[in-house]
């Protein structure tokens, strides 16, 4: 759900910096797909949790085993900034590549906050869920 719930971050920034119609249209019904997708999981999650409490720290140890797995991948991966740079810069002077950077650290905190919001909601402590936020990889995942 964490990387799924990113997804919908990343989504809805290509819904708002796609350079066409065609692209902002698509990006928009996958987001509506997706944002079903997370709902759904996240309901399920909150029920399992609230039935076996035991479940968040399987969660946890299946984040950080993750993340140790792909830990040469942990970060954001320098070919997708760039490409995320151009696309929400939308033309190639300074002051746009410079908007264009800004928009996608902004993408980087929305979908931090948003890993941490769900996580806080199936328990976990707000420190323990900026931890975990932590551990994502380069995809975002």
């Amino acid at each position: 759900m964490l990387g799924e719930g990113s997804f919908l971050h990343l989504l809805a920034f290509i819904e708002r910096h796609g350079p066409d119609a065609i692209t902002r249209r698509v990006a928009h019904l996958a987001l509506q797909d997706e944002t079903r997708h997370v709902a759904f999981g996240m309901a399920h999650l909150q029920h399992q949790v609230a039935v076996q409490p035991e479940l968040r720290d399987r969660l946890r140890r299946a984040i950080e085993r993750r993340h140790d797995a792909l830990v040469d991948t942990a970060g954001l991966n320098r070919d997708v900034l760039d490409a995320l740079v151009v696309l929400a810069a939308g033309a190639w002077d300074a002051a746009a590549i410079a908007q264009g950077f800004a928009a996608v650290e902004a993408l980087q905190a929305d979908m931090d906050a948003g890993r941490r919001r769900r996580l806080v909601r199936l328990g976990f402590s707000p420190a323990d869920a900026a931890a975990l936020s932590a551990l994502h990889t380069r995809n975002f995942m």
